[in-house]
């Protein structure tokens, strides 16, 4: 990828690192996110308390997101697409959050998917660990992000994979979860290939009404995704019983470009909206939406990656699918002439979606900020090439 490592570019934060004592510790006892031991544990481990300011609270007031009816949109009806797209449009402005309904996605599809992730977290340990998360990488089963972080750790398990939509990709989900985990995954790399297709042609329907809503037409950024290299996760929130400490994933704005999020019916989902944390009522026929930081440098800023975090409950697992759709690797994010002028210049220099998602993997936790410390890095290191272009 495009981004090497860096250890002398310190203005933004990075990402914090063990001390020689912490490394001593974790050498001697590693921590080891194992749900059916820790859900049961009165006294959490501290790597997985967070800080005061930070902790959530469980009962927030419900965010009222708009529910988009696609159906018409889906059948042609241009009078629907054009109501659709206000709506998305509207939403986008004020929070980067929407629900989807009549999406077109088969129940069963979804159903299956939910089962099969069911199956894959009531495993042992040990044969989830045949699909480690490596160090540096972003696919892979992941066990809180105990080899990355050493505190405000959060309160999940995860199994990350890539999907493409490049016609000589077929079978990139279905090939790399039967390598990880075996011949006898064959049918479940099978649901979450087609799951990742119907959310890719999903994505680029939402795209068509992100393109019309800003004034650039419905083919603008459907062409710029068409053959999109997206990442599909599973997130298993197990029980705490200290769930007032935790976090199951901290806040954060997706560096992604469009996220979307099929909920269970627990609940957890928590969203930023005027400085105010509200949640999302989980609603199984729908779909929930949001912008990343991606397409909010492809808008020019128009639309806003908005900040959002899961919570945990002391009883009950909460599980969700989660498809992030992201360019191809070698398109350049810029936004459209028609969003820039000089009332609204350009906010963000161009980049590869493979230049953000290393810097979030191997220089910079995900957090609120993640463009703005993203931006100003690249500015240093564009800084940083002239110069020494300029003294050889």
């Amino acid at each position: 990828m495009a981004i090497d490592c860096i250890t002398s570019m310190h203005p933004i934060p990075i990402m914090p690192q063990p001390s020689n004592q912490e490394i001593k510790e974790q050498d001697q006892h590693p921590l080891v996110f194992d749900a059916s031991v820790l859900r049961h544990q009165l006294h959490i481990p501290s790597q997985f308390i967070w800080p005061d300011e930070e902790k959530a609270c469980l009962d927030e007031p419900e965010l009222q997101v708009p529910f988009i009816d696609l159906g018409g949109f889906l059948s042609g009806d241009p009078l629907a697409a054009a109501e659709a797209s206000r709506l998305v449009g509207e939403a986008c402005q004020k929070h980067g959050f929407f629900l989807v309904v009549n999406h077109g996605i088969q129940q069963q599809l979804i159903s299956d998917a939910h089962l099969y992730m069911d199956h894959f977290f009531a495993l042992p340990l040990s044969h989830k660990q045949r699909a480690q998360r490596m160090p540096g990488e972003h696919c892979g089963y992941a066990s809180s992000f105990t080899g990355r972080f050493s505190s405000k750790l959060p309160w999940k398990e995860t199994l990350s994979f890539q999907y493409s939509a490049r016609n000589n990709s077929p079978t990139l989900v279905k090939d790399y979860l039967c390598d990880k985990m075996g011949k006898e995954f064959h049918q479940f790399g099978n649901v979450y290939q087609d799951y990742c297709e119907a959310m890719s042609n999903l994505s680029l329907g939402i795209m068509e009404l992100l393109g019309m809503s800003l004034g650039v037409g419905r083919a603008y950024f459907r062409e710029f995704f068409e053959e999109n290299s997206s990442i599909m996760r599973l997130n298993y929130y197990p029980p705490c019983q200290k769930p007032d400490l935790t976090l199951g994933t901290g806040p954060h704005c997706d560096p992604t470009s469009l996220t979307i999020l099929h909920q269970d019916q627990v609940g957890g989902l928590q969203v930023c909206v005027d400085n105010e944390w509200h949640s999302i009522k989980p609603v199984f026929n729908a779909f929930v939406v949001n912008v990343g930081d991606t397409f909010m440098a492809l808008s020019n800023g128009r639309y806003k990656s908005c900040l959002h975090r899961a919570v945990v409950n002391s009883e009950t697992t909460r599980k969700s699918l989660a498809f992030f759709l992201c360019p191809r690797s070698d398109k350049v994010v810029s936004p459209p002439c028609e969003l820039v002028d000089h009332l609204s210049p350009r906010l963000y220099p161009d980049f590869t979606w493979p230049m953000l998602l290393e810097f979030t993997q191997k220089h910079y936790r995900a957090d609120m900020k993640t463009l703005e410390a993203f931006t100003n890095w690249l500015q240093r290191k564009s800084t940083h090439s002239n110069f020494d272009s300029h003294i050889k």
